[in-house]
């Protein structure tokens, strides 16, 4: 007996009786062991996904006979509304409301959702597969009811011919799986690149379970919600109090209101099939808008300009949390991503294109983050030839890689709208963006369930299209007050830092000085609520012999690293590429793997969609940053 079922002490009491179940066929030599145990527990309540939701086809938008219904319901709820009350709630209300019964009437509903508690069966699970299955485990009883070599060579056959026909149905659902996405590939490219990334993300394993904050493990719905909103809401409020400050008054500006042209030009912006917000308005609806409702959306935006307030639904963002790695168990291990009101970020997108000529040409060269015509690439560029430079002539370069604590979550909201003014922002258009974060709440929705929200009285709000420009000019402004003599001189230029959004690079031709360039920004940054993490922070010293720069914030010490992976590029002290090569080959390697069964030696995909997987996805990972390289003829040969 080498088979056995481990209970712990404390359900031994329970175990009433555990036998050795020869009748059940698994196709393998062990036999099944049964434990039968009395549980006096209560059932377990897990948060799993709900069984059946009810949507709006929206994908039919896309199709022009519906779009024009759509539109027919909307110009008639838009006939029947009342004039302009200047209450935003109200306008609010009855245009989600309208655009929500027009979906639903032109698009009709639809029931979607697995059901959770039942078999699952796979595709191959035919009635053929089925049949033989059942034909092999009547076999096996047959056998071990009566032991003669006759039963035992029929239950070896009925095995065999179960085996082959999974095989054959695993094999057919491949091809049909490969002819799918063919197809797709031809007549409906998003689907095609969804299950392409689908492929590459591999099977994700849900949990119903996750650890309190004092280590306890939680299976319950409603005590594993209360820890994801305990949870965001110490990690989206790192400061204990409020930066809000009261609004000014007196400084009404000479602003234009919102023409029906930006609002055109912003919902062209919007994403098709992208997730809603709160209010659970599609990108689809508002890009399916014909003129009168462009016109009643300008109206609702107008209404909000004017007044200085937007609908609370535009300030309340779903906090979804997606795995990173380690315990899923672990809320520490997810990110949280925020889904926010499309309307309201179309409102914000009106408002990103007004602030934008006003402060890019205050912005300083250093910063490439979220700006027009400038990527990473820029920045990975103007780094590798200082260090080219300073190589070639014998120059040390001193560099400090900052990271700050929680940089998007920690800006201060009341130093951020005295930054805005100093850059030209005030008025109407200030007042706007204010609105946007005057009652700004968050909840959590994990599995289906929603928690209650929370207000978020700190930093700015995640995936809003304003808040990239506001950050840059944050930051901008710590920069700028903290720029030193120091610095590393280049092409007859001082360079003393470089930015993309938040990821800083401090420069210096000596430790000294670049030390003193540290404190600088460090004091900056603590004097508006940012901090620097000196966990993540670390220094690096390119030089032709190893040199120690020991640099400080306060009292903690800044590791001394050879290399440090900049912007997704690896750099090194010693000034070689080659480190950063093989890992782009490891990791396009790494990517063929993952595809080579379902797509490369898939004979139903024509070669042509091969390629476009190959050039999309494959040649982007090995080539990331190849504008860097020295190619020779040995790194020729292994890319």
């Amino acid at each position: 007996m080498i088979d056995f079922v481990i209970v712990s002490p404390d359900l031994r009491p329970y175990v009433l009786d555990t036998r050795v179940k020869r009748g059940a066929e698994l196709s393998t030599d062990h036999h099944l062991v049964v434990s039968w145990i009395r549980w006096r527990g209560r059932t377990l309540d897990r948060p799993g996904a709900p069984k059946r939701v009810v949507r709006v086809c929206w994908e039919r938008l896309a199709e022009a006979p519906v779009r024009e219904i759509f539109n027919a319901h909307l110009r008639q709820s838009f006939n029947s509304i009342p004039r302009e009350t200047g209450d935003i709630e109200s306008e609010w209300t009855m245009f989600s409301v309208s655009i929500a019964e027009a979906a639903a009437l032109s698009c009709g509903r639809k029931v979607v959702g697995a059901c959770h508690g039942g078999n699952p069966r796979t595709k191959w699970w035919t009635p053929e597969v089925k049949r033989a299955t059942r034909l092999k485990k009547e076999s096996y009883r047959a056998w071990l009811a009566c032991g003669t070599p006759e039963a035992a060579d029929r239950y070896r056959q009925a095995k065999r011919n179960a085996a082959r026909a999974v095989a054959e149905a695993k094999t057919r659902v491949w091809e049909e799986f490969g002819e799918a996405m063919e197809k797709d590939f031809r007549t409906a490219s998003k689907r095609f690149w969804q299950t392409v990334r689908r492929l590459r993300r591999g099977k994700r394993c849900s949990t119903c379970t996750v650890y309190s904050a004092g280590g306890a493990l939680l299976t319950s719905t409603e005590k594993i919600v209360r820890r994801w909103k305990e949870y965001f809401e110490d990690l989206l409020n790192p400061t204990d109090t409020s930066s809000e400050e009261e609004a000014e008054s007196g400084d009404e500006g000479n602003d234009p209101p919102i023409s029906g042209g930006e609002v055109t030009e912003a919902v062209k912006q919007l994403l098709g099939g992208r997730a809603p917000g709160v209010d659970e308005v599609r990108p689809e609806f508002l890009k399916a808008l014909d003129v009168v409702g462009l016109s009643w959306l300008t109206r609702l935006y107008n209404v909000a300009w004017r007044s200085g307030a937007v609908p609370l639904d535009w300030q309340t963002g779903v906090v979804v949390p997606i795995f990173k790695k380690g315990d899923r168990r672990v809320c520490s291990n997810y990110r949280g991503i925020t889904l926010l009101s499309l309307p309201g970020k179309v409102y914000a997108r009106v408002l990103e294109r007004r602030v934008r000529p006003l402060v890019e040409p205050r912005i300083q060269e250093e910063q490439c983050g979220f700006r027009p015509g400038r990527g990473t690439l820029d920045q990975l560029f103007i780094l590798s030839r200082i260090l080219e430079g300073a190589w070639e002539f014998a120059q040390p370069v001193y560099m400090c890689f900052v990271d700050l604590e929680k940089a998007f979550d920690r800006v201060p909201r009341g130093v951020l709208w005295e930054v805005l003014r100093e850059y030209g922002v005030s008025g109407p258009l200030l007042r706007a963006i204010r609105s946007l974060y005057n009652r700004c709440k968050s909840l959590v929705r994990i599995a289906g369930n929603k928690s209650d929200s929370f207000p978020v009285g700190d930093g700015l709000r995640q995936g809003c299209p304003l808040s990239p420009v506001l950050f840059i000019i944050f930051m901008d402004r710590i920069s700028r007050r903290s720029q030193v003599a120091e610095g590393f001189r280049f092409g007859g230029l001082r360079i003393s830092s470089l930015l993309f959004a938040d990821d800083v690079v401090l420069l210096a031709s000596s430790g000294e000085g670049l030390q003193l360039t540290l404190e600088r920004f460090a004091a900056e940054c603590e004097a508006v609520g940012m901090r620097i993490s000196t966990s993540k922070s670390e220094a690096m010293v390119l030089s032709r012999k190893r040199v120690e720069c020991p640099l400080r914030v306060g009292d903690e010490f800044l590791p001394q690293v050879e290399e440090f992976k900049y912007l997704g590029v690896l750099f090194a002290s010693d000034g070689r590429r080659e480190p950063e090569i093989d890992r782009r080959i490891g990791a396009a390697a790494a990517v063929m793997r993952t595809l080579h069964r379902p797509v490369v030696v898939k004979r139903e995909l024509s070669v042509k969609a091969k390629l476009s997987i190959y050039r999309s996805i494959y040649v982007p990972t090995l080539t990331y940053g190849h504008e860097l390289w020295v190619v020779t003829e040995r790194t020729r040969s292994r890319i």
